[in-house]
């Protein structure tokens, strides 16, 4: 499996790469056939005082892939969310094709 994430605006802190390295090793547990997860990372509003975040991931598996985006006031919140929705769409995904 490979990882990439990329920040659009912003410097990551080696906390935050670390968090979502850590959450997506777990993704492989619900597809074994995963090539490639893209993370993006972004500020939006930049020039407001609130700068909400947000968090794509992207993973691609033979003949498919799948894409979720979720935003929130923390990186973390956004990116767990986002989390979520992509393991929801991967367990679908496999129902379809188990029925």
């Amino acid at each position: 499996m490979n990882v990439n994430i990329q920040t659009v605006r912003f410097n990551p802190d080696g906390k935050l790469v670390e968090y979502v390295n850590k959450k997506l090793q777990k993704i492989g547990t619900f597809h074994d056939r995963i090539i490639k997860v893209d993370v993006f990372l972004k500020l939006d509003n930049v020039v407001h005082a609130i700068k909400d975040k947000i968090a794509e991931i992207r993973v691609q598996v033979p003949r498919h892939q799948f894409f979720v985006k979720a935003t929130s006031k923390s990186f973390e919140e956004s990116f767990d969310s986002a989390l979520d929705s992509l393991v929801n769409q991967i367990k679908r995904q496999k129902e379809k094709q188990a029925a």
